[in-house]
């Protein structure tokens, strides 16, 4: 099978190095041409031309989410009508609207870390990771599954969900969590002393505050309602535990977020 994959960031390079290890024909875009350099060590098949995807039976999209849709457009006339397009953005909503002369299956893989480019990405970035499809109505059953074996290959796991479900849920685990990374460490980074020492708790609660700044401005502008409701709540349960002495609330949250990363009763994070 000929797989494509767009740009080869963080996502898309991870996707790029693993897929390369497959025994699927691998192309890839990229406009940079240092990376095509880089690329080219792992699969022949690299370009900064859309025209290498042409004969591509699924093809992967892992630009930023401000350039999703332009790519999207610019494959209506690259790749035939059978060919299954899926998308990377973490916001699925807006990418859904329009249909498309090919197959479409709006899909996030739920990975990252906060470093980005092709340096930083790695065979092992999706392993035990989820990987969310968000498929049309009418998408046939058969290229969910076609796309469904091709997860598999990274380690991750596939979760079929409704798009709109799908951006309200990112907007409380993802969207706003990095919205807060970047609101701590922004209150705290005057304060010459917290500054000092701050630890290990403060390092991991802020580590989202370094994600690449393209990303968390797309993220706040593409899912900004769902974010703002996700803030709400954030904003109610702060208030509500704020003033509470119940401490069999405190030791439920506890309990609960332990098992929240649990395998087989032992706790992995």
């Amino acid at each position: 099978m000929k797989i494509g994959i767009v740009s080869l960031g963080l996502i898309g390079g991870s996707l790029f190095k693993k897929l390369s290890q497959s025994e699927h024909e691998i192309f890839a875009v990229t406009r940079n041409t240092e990376t095509i350099k880089k690329a080219l060590k792992y699969c022949k098949n690299v370009s900064t031309e859309y025209e290498i995807l042409k004969a591509c039976d699924v093809v992967f999209v892992a630009s930023p989410i401000n350039k999703t849709l332009e790519v999207l457009d610019k494959l209506e006339t690259i790749v035939s009508q059978d060919c299954i397009v899926l998308d990377c953005a973490s916001v699925k909503e807006f990418v859904m609207q329009k249909a498309r002369p090919y197959k479409f299956i709006g899909s996030h893989p739920m990975a990252g870390t906060e470093k980005n480019g092709f340096d930083a990405s790695f065979e092992e970035l999706f392993v035990g990771a989820k990987w969310v499809l968000t498929p049309h109505k009418d998408t046939k059953e058969e290229d969910i599954e076609l796309i469904e074996d091709i997860i598999s290959l990274t380690g991750a796991e596939v979760i079929i969900a409704d798009e709109k479900e799908h951006d309200e849920a990112v907007a409380l685990i993802s969207h706003m969590p990095l919205l807060l990374a970047q609101s701590l460490f922004n209150s705290v980074k005057d304060n010459k002393l917290a500054s000092k020492l701050a630890s290990s708790g403060f390092r991991d609660m802020t580590r989202l505050a370094m994600s690449n700044l393209e990303m968390a401005k797309d993220m706040r502008e593409y899912n900004a309602e769902n974010i703002d409701i996700a803030l709400n709540k954030l904003y109610s349960s702060i208030d509500f535990l704020k003033n509470t002495k119940d401490l069999e609330i405190f030791t439920d949250i506890k309990n609960t977020r332990k098992n929240m990363y649990s395998i087989e009763g032992k706790n992995i994070f």
